[in-house]
């Protein structure tokens, strides 16, 4: 119950509770949204920079050379969890709010994140150096991958990848990122040495974007839509879907033949989800009005990998050798 209770004593966590919460209370509406929005977009161009700056080039080339580990991880993320969430969609699309079920597709194209994985990893015991770098090329590719695969799965319901969008994945997300990479022989040591600041800027930003997220939802009568059956239902696919990622996750990759400390990489990288990556990609994708729809199964299941993954670490490591 103590572990239980720490998990949502989590910063990242609160924070986010707080934005929802803040948000059903005093919503941010009409001139005060554009201006949050405006806010959030500064936010995200200076947090994807600070990833151009951290995410080590080096890094990416051991990717590129490890191909035979970080291409079925590759297609585990992007291809297996994107499909398993278009189906979980489909199944929910008939309980739930449609922009809501549509979430769980959102979710399945999502990246993994790169904090929690490679933290977990370490804890398991787990190969390290494999976790870094699979769980930072993810993520680059998410960048790149996530909006046009769920586009293509989602049949362009509700978001639509047109030019306008490019263009602002480009300038928010990409852009800044490669200014990163460029600048980054001057800046690594300086961002490395702010480790502990740059984890809040990365939780400030993401709490900023729910926050609207969740302005407009409410606005559009997210709060009415819930009863504890609905409630429930949401709970349980987000379970399942998490359950699932991490049991099917965990068997692929003894298939492939991988020693078990690799498993425990893949096993991570694979079956997160990353939030620093969805909510910003959900406020470029979607109107304020339907990324808190959205992004509610986002939300929950990074919650729940919380919860899970530290006990689920703590016995690989109590099993190990």
């Amino acid at each position: 119950m103590r572990g239980l209770l720490s998990k949502f004593a989590d910063p990242m966590i609160v924070m986010l509770l707080l934005a929802i919460v803040l948000a059903s209370i005093v919503p941010a509406v009409g001139e005060q949204r554009v201006t949050a929005q405006a806010v959030a977009n500064v936010g995200v161009f200076v947090l994807f920079l600070v990833n151009g700056m951290r995410i080590k080039r080096t890094e990416i080339m051991r990717g590129f050379a490890n191909w035979r580990f970080f291409l079925p991880l590759m297609i585990w993320v992007f291809g297996a969890m994107a499909l398993a969430g278009l189906g979980i969609s489909s199944l929910a699309s008939a309980i739930l709010e449609p922009k809501i079920a549509l979430g769980f597709l959102f979710l399945g194209c999502l990246p993994s994140t790169i904090q929690s994985a490679t933290s977990y990893t370490t804890l398991a015991g787990g190969n390290v150096a494999l976790s870094v770098v699979g769980a930072a090329l993810i993520n680059i590719a998410g960048v790149f991958v996530t909006a046009p695969l769920f586009a293509v799965l989602g049949g362009g319901v509700i978001a639509e990848l047109d030019s306008q969008v490019i263009t602002r994945i480009g300038t928010i997300l990409i852009l800044p990122f490669i200014i990163g990479q460029m600048v980054q022989g001057w800046t690594y040591e300086w961002v490395t040495q702010r480790k502990t600041k740059i984890i809040w800027l990365d939780r400030i930003v993401i709490a900023i974007l729910v926050y609207v997220a969740f302005s407009g939802a409410i606005e559009q009568g997210l709060a009415t839509m819930f009863t504890p059956v609905t409630g429930g239902i949401l709970f349980a696919l987000t379970g399942v879907f998490m359950l699932a990622a991490n049991a099917t996750a965990w068997g692929v990759s003894g298939l492939l033949g991988y020693p078990r400390n690799d498993r425990i990489a893949f096993l991570f990288a694979g079956a997160q989800k990353s939030v620093a990556i969805g909510a910003p990609m959900a406020a470029i994708l979607f109107t304020p009005e339907v990324a808190g729809f959205v992004i509610a199964p986002l939300l929950l299941y990074h919650l729940l990998q919380l919860i899970l993954a530290a006990p689920l670490a703590a016995q690989f490591a109590q099993n190990d050798g």
